[in-house]
């Protein structure tokens, strides 16, 4: 993923929020003044482009560190497999594994991503406050942002994202049947289908911002 030198820094940080605040009027500035910067977490997400809230944030995850510089090569899988466990020292499963678009095989995120407020950017034109909130009585969370920004808007286009899992009747889903060609993806195409594997694409946002009392 490899999104540090991407992020904005701390004066890129205070310049967006304050356009924001220009632009959104009193009652979002006064929720942006909550907000403290933290060094970049990552959210795995699922959702329509469009999207200014929906349903199923249950099945959103959250890295705390940037894992592509955490991320092992998938020519070094097989001492991976061997070990279990990556040089950044995360537990590698074999029954559900992420890639990210350099081809790196990534830890994964933590599941489910907490209820609460985060401040959420794709590293372009539009930072928001996105609202999770939490699990109803049939375990699904609803989730929001704010002052109409859509999903692409905060997405990190650049960032391409997958889970791999085992397919029905599949002997094996490994990181052993993955190309090496192909990367690094380009942005928007779709990471690779891996022999024996379900895949599905997550989008990830950077979160920039939580509030204080978080």
């Amino acid at each position: 993923m490899k999104l540090r030198h991407l992020v904005p820094s701390v004066s890129r940080w205070l310049l967006s929020v304050g356009a924001l605040l220009l632009a959104a009027g009193p009652a979002s500035s006064a929720d942006l003044a909550k907000f403290r910067r933290i060094e970049p977490q990552f959210i795995a997400a699922l959702g329509a482009p469009t999207a200014t809230s929906g349903n199923g944030a249950q099945s959103w995850g959250l890295w705390t560190l940037d894992p592509g510089p955490r991320g092992v090569r998938l020519d070094q899988y097989p001492q991976l497999k061997v070990t279990g466990v990556a040089p950044a020292q995360w537990k590698f499963d074999a029954s559900d594994w992420w890639l990210e678009e350099h081809g790196l095989i990534m830890e994964n995120p933590t599941f489910p991503l907490r209820a609460g407020k985060y401040l959420v950017t794709g590293d372009r034109d539009v930072t928001a406050v996105l609202t999770v909130h939490p699990k109803d009585k049939d375990g699904n969370q609803r989730w929001e942002l704010a002052d109409n920004a859509t999903l692409y808007d905060v997405t990190h286009l650049g960032c391409r994202s997958a889970r791999y899992t085992p397919a029905q009747g599949a002997m094996a889903c490994s990181p052993a049947n993955a190309t090496t060609k192909g990367f690094p993806v380009t942005p928007g195409a779709a990471m690779p289908a891996v022999n024996g594997c379900n895949k599905q694409e997550y989008i990830v946002l950077i979160v920039v911002g939580l509030p204080v009392t978080h």
